[in-house]
Formats: C-alpha cells, sequence, structure tokens
C-alpha cells in the first residue's frame, strides 16, 4: 500500500472511530464538579444563607458552639443584599409614638418583650465586637412631636413605669429646651421627647468587623452565591446554588441549613409571614455650622435622620405609599424622594441651604406581628429573619436563638 492510502486510511480510522460506551460523555459532564472540588467544597457541616447581620452572627454562634465544625455562608450578592450596610445606622429600641402605636395593636406584655429583645440584642452585639469597631455612640436620640402628637408628651411617665425592668432607668423625658439649639422648624416641632435608651453606629464598620470575626473563626464566605432552593431527606439537606459564570447550579449539602435573608426569606419558605418594606435613605454633603449631634425619629418612626460626618442622613416615608414600597426592587421613588427633601428643607434645615450627595435604599421586612421569626422548620432547617426595620438591634440575639434551637436538634 502506498503512503498515500496509508495516511487516508489513517484518517478514515480517525473519523470513524467509535468509543466504548463507558467512555462516552454529554455536554452537560464538563459543568459537573471536578474530583477535587468534590472532595473539599461540595459538604459542609452548616450552611448559612445570608450574609447580614443575623447570617453572620448566626455563623460566628455556630462555630462558638462547634468549632471543628465547617460553616458556610451564602449570599447572592457581593454586598450583603438587604438592609445590613443599607440602613440608617440606628441602634433602635423604638420611640415613643412608634411604642404608643403598638400599643395600639399589641399587649403591654408583647411590646415590652420586644423592647427588652432589643436592648438585649443590642448589647450583645457591642460585646461581641466593641463599641470602636462598629462606631458605637450612646448618645440617646430624639423624637420630634408636631402639634398633633402632642397628647404623647402626657405619656411619658406611663411608658417609663412599663419600661422600667426592661430598660433599667426612665426611657424618656421631654427635651424642650434643646429645639431651639438643635435649629428645628418651631413651626412644627411643638415637643421634644428624648430616648435614653438607644444610640448610633457605623454600618459599613459593623459589617466590617462581623466579616472580618466570621472569617478569623473560620466561617467560609462565598459572595454571588444565588441560593435556588433547597431539599431535604434523611441523609441531610441539599441546598441548590447558582453559578451563573459556569451556568450550572451546584448542588452542596450540610447537616443543618439555616435562612437568614430577612425580606427575601420568601423565596425559600413561601408560608412565611414576610413582607418585604423598601426604606429609601438620602444624604447631604457637608453642611458647614449644622446644629445639631445624635439621632432622630418623627411621625411614629416613619421617619429618621442624624448627623454623620457634618453631614444629614435623613430617611423613611414609606408610609406615603404602603403598596408601592412593598416591594424587593431597590429603586428609588420620585414621590418619597421629593418627600425627603421637603422635610429637610421645612422641619429639620429651615432657612439653611444644603445639597443632596447620594440616594440609595434598602429592604426591610415585617409582618402582621413585629416578633422576629426564629424557627425550626424541620430537624434540620432553621430560620432567623423578619426584624422589622430594627436588625441592628435584633439580629445579634435572633442568631444566638435560632443556634439554640440548632443546639436543641443536633447537641
Amino acid at each position: 500500500m502506498c503512503n498515500s492510502g496509508v495516511a487516508l486510511l489513517r484518517r478514515n480510522c480517525f473519523f470513524k472511530l467509535k468509543l466504548p460506551h463507558f467512555l462516552t460523555f454529554t455536554a452537560k459532564h464538563t459543568s459537573m464538579f471536578s474530583y477535587w472540588e468534590q472532595e473539599s467544597f461540595s459538604h459542609y457541616q452548616h450552611i448559612v444563607v445570608g450574609a447580614g447581620i443575623v447570617g453572620l452572627s448566626a455563623a460566628i454562634e455556630l462555630k462558638g458552639q462547634y468549632a471543628h465544625d465547617s460553616v458556610l455562608v451564602l449570599e447572592r450578592g457581593l454586598l450583603p443584599t438587604g438592609a445590613s450596610t443599607r440602613n440608617a445606622g440606628f441602634a433602635c429600641m423604638g420611640s415613643a409614638k412608634e411604642l404608643l402605636d403598638d400599643l395600639d395593636h399589641n399587649t403591654e406584655e408583647e411590646v415590652v418583650r420586644l423592647f427588652e429583645w432589643r436592648k438585649k440584642g443590642l448589647e450583645l452585639l457591642r460585646s461581641r465586637l466593641g463599641d470602636e469597631r462598629i462606631g458605637y455612640a450612646e448618645q440617646g436620640s430624639y423624637e420630634l412631636i408636631s402639634t398633633a402628637e402632642q397628647e404623647a408628651t402626657a405619656k411619658i411617665h406611663y411608658l417609663n413605669n412599663l419600661l422600667s425592668t426592661a430598660a433599667g432607668k426612665p426611657a424618656f423625658r421631654l427635651a424642650n429646651d434643646k429645639i431651639s439649639r438643635f435649629g428645628f422648624s418651631k413651626g412644627y416641632t411643638r415637643a421634644l421627647i428624648e430616648n435614653t435608651c438607644e444610640g448610633s453606629i457605623h454600618s459599613g464598620k459593623m459589617m466590617r468587623a462581623l466579616t472580618d470575626m466570621a472569617l478569623q473563626k473560620g466561617v467560609e464566605v462565598k459572595t454571588g452565591a444565588v441560593t435556588t432552593g433547597y431539599e431535604e431527606d434523611n441523609n441531610g439537606v441539599t441546598v441548590m446554588v447558582q453559578d451563573n459564570f459556569r451556568q450550572h447550579r451546584w448542588p452542596l449539602t450540610c447537616d443543618t441549613f439555616t435562612i437568614c435573608t430577612n425580606a427575601f426569606a420568601k423565596d425559600l419558605v413561601p408560608e412565611a409571614d414576610v413582607i418585604p418594606g423598601r426604606g429609601q435613605v438620602l444624604i447631604t454633603h457637608p453642611i458647614p455650622g449644622l446644629q445639631f449631634k445624635g439621632i432622630f425619629h418623627f411621625n411614629k418612626g416613619y421617619y429618621y435622620f442624624r448627623e454623620i460626618d457634618g453631614r444629614v442622613l435623613l430617611g423613611g416615608g414609606r408610609n406615603l405609599d404602603f403598596a408601592g414600597e412593598t416591594t424587593t426592587d431597590f429603586g428609588l421613588s420620585e414621590l418619597i424622594q421629593g418627600d425627603l427633601e421637603r422635610k429637610l428643607a421645612e422641619i429639620i434645615l429651615p432657612g439653611q441651604k444644603f445639597s443632596v450627595n447620594r440616594r440609595w435604599a434598602g429592604i426591610m421586612a415585617f409582618g402582621r406581628q413585629k416578633l422576629p421569626i426564629v424557627q425550626a422548620f424541620s430537624p434540620r432547617v432553621f430560620g432567623a429573619f423578619r426584624m422589622g426595620g430594627m436588625g441592628v438591634a435584633l439580629g445579634s440575639l435572633s442568631a444566638k436563638q435560632v443556634v439554640a434551637l440548632i443546639a436543641e436538634q443536633r447537641p
């Protein structure tokens, strides 16, 4: 046979070669775990969804309870998605008008219990991270009382008696002498009620400190990891995570699965009583000679503002459009942003010039009740969410409580 014929035969044999059945493959196999990934990255003792205040705190608590267990935190965004890095930095117990409004819909016992949870949660956060690392300032807070709300001043003594055990001191007092000093509109601000139990934090420093602590304790954190669902059987829980780069869903297995996604919890627990609520915020450029410091509320807590770095940060207004703000969309509403600017000009900074530096929104979670949901959904699946806009105060305690539930099922 000539050389050209040999070459042709070789080419023909190559194209006609039929692989044995055990060597056949399909394109889908190219997206599966590698051997190394399967061995080292597919199973964890504990998986937590959500890298916000509650999720990271739960992971830290798990490491405290089970030091040698592997703990993975999954976060859908590059940064926490809900409100942990998008809030106003308030460490809230509840303003006088907000608590009085709560008493119209809840028992005294329920209101006191929630106040106590907020106080204990804040104390736990401070003791865990330290005041300096979270930028905590215990300056109290003030509530601007309008003409229509002046009856609240007559109920200060009642609130102080109601909360005496939980607060450990008189929680409220009149501070009318500071209205002129702060420069607020006297036409709107008929009284000023000080809350002695509240403070402010630097939300960015707090989340940085929580992240650092979790990593130091050996918690693994994956961002950009969208949890699309989970399945539970007698062997454990399989958590499905979307890998947008490889266009594949990765099954991760774990012994316990904890949902800490607050307003987004219904994606994984559809039956949960969780209603999202968008909180819109703006911050001004620095204002020379700004007359006040501290944190402030008005209109039953629906509006809140503070001084930070010589600027005014103002948020709220969802009461103007509850239906429109019941959303997980991070967009901004012209109606509410315009209202916030008017409140700045007419109530907070009357007669002063200011300009807005930036605007943003965070997504909170509410429900028919104000208490957080901290629950065992099964012996392997747990949840801690629905912080009611007070995740800074409630998050650490809720995380501790959910890990206590895990310990009951898995000593």
